[in-house]
């Protein structure tokens, strides 16, 4: 919900859409129950999902840095 919530302050998603969405997940009990979501919502959260650039972040391989890890 985090992310359809700055979708929807991003103005990426209407209110409706928004409520729709968040109304649907909330209802899935399962990833496959999520996928059968209207085509019409599905899109919009498609389309806010391009201009946020979450699928090159998903694509993104890990950052193995060194640097960034604590050993204790």
């Amino acid at each position: 919900m985090k992310t359809l919530d700055e979708m929807l302050h991003l103005e990426l998603l209407t209110p409706e859409q928004h409520q729709q969405i968040g109304a649907w997940v909330a209802q899935a009990d399962s990833p496959e129950a999520i996928l059968k979501m209207p085509a019409a919502l599905w899109q919009a959260v498609e389309r806010a999902s391009a201009v946020m650039g979450i699928d090159q972040d998903l694509q993104r391989p890990p950052s193995l840095d060194a640097d960034d890890i604590i050993c204790r």
